[in-house]
């Protein structure tokens, strides 16, 4: 991965809301025995959270999601030191983006655009 690179998320993704346990078996076995029972009372029949507006690709309960929902929290699920986070983080994403939508859709280039960061000038 390019040093230049930062870890964000982009609108209308939405490819942390697919959280279907047959393809998110890691993510699944780093929770607590409750946020495992939590998580998969998320799941809708479609491996979509439930939460998860297709519609308007947003969620409806962000302000209030999970702790594993959140991008930052990984960190400790995963005992990822915050020095690697961006490094984790895009490769999380990149991973289940390209699963989801395919490596050249326009959700990976959108990623791709907003994790490339522009050099300062002073």
């Amino acid at each position: 991965m390019d040093k230049s690179q930062a870890w964000s998320c982009i609108n209308y993704c939405g490819a942390c809301c697919k959280l279907d346990p047959e393809q998110r078996q890691e993510a699944l076995l780093a929770l607590s025995s409750d946020d495992q029972e939590l998580y998969l009372s998320m799941v809708g029949e479609d491996g979509w959270c439930r939460h998860y507006d297709k519609k308007s690709r947003k969620c409806s309960i962000y302000d209030q999601r999970p702790s594993f929902c959140n991008a930052k929290k990984i960190l400790d699920l995963f005992n990822v030191p915050e020095e690697s986070f961006d490094h984790f983080a895009i490769s999380c994403c990149k991973q289940q983006i390209r699963y989801l939508y395919g490596g050249r859709s326009k959700e990976m280039k959108s990623f791709i655009r907003e994790i490339s960061v522009k050099p300062s000038f002073k």
